[in-house]
């Protein structure tokens, strides 16, 4: 059983999923900074500061803070918003595609026949 967790560890796309992870946290603190120092800011003044994080309703004792929520429907919505933009940004500075030539084509359908008459020719 460990030969073959080692071999399932070791195959190179478990290796890559694993740094992918470890680049997309990392990734994910940068756009994180990025919306909260910066981008939310701006957001708040163009929108007169508003906060919705203490909006609440209360029904006895059950507490209902959908102030929260529309907050975090709101952040959502700017770090999707700046990560569409950045990955739009890294898209154009790498250029365009090169455009790769396609696979060589086989015989055409009549050369393919042509080949088969030919042969029963023989």
């Amino acid at each position: 059983m460990l030969k073959e967790f080692k071999a399932f560890a070791m195959k190179g796309n478990v290796i890559d999923l694993a740094v992918a992870v470890v680049i997309g946290a990392a990734f994910g603190k940068i756009v994180a900074s990025l919306v909260e120092n910066l981008i939310t800011p701006l957001v708040g003044i163009f929108m007169g500061g508003v906060d919705f994080t203490s909006l609440s309703y209360t029904v006895g004792k059950a507490v209902f803070g959908y102030g929260v929520f529309i907050q975090s429907v709101i952040d959502f919505t700017i770090v999707a918003f700046v990560i569409f933009i950045v990955i739009k940004v890294i898209n154009k500075a790498q250029g365009p595609e090169e455009i790769k030539e396609s696979a060589p084509q086989g015989p055409t359908e009549i050369e393919l026949l042509m080949e088969i008459r030919d042969s029963l020719k023989k």
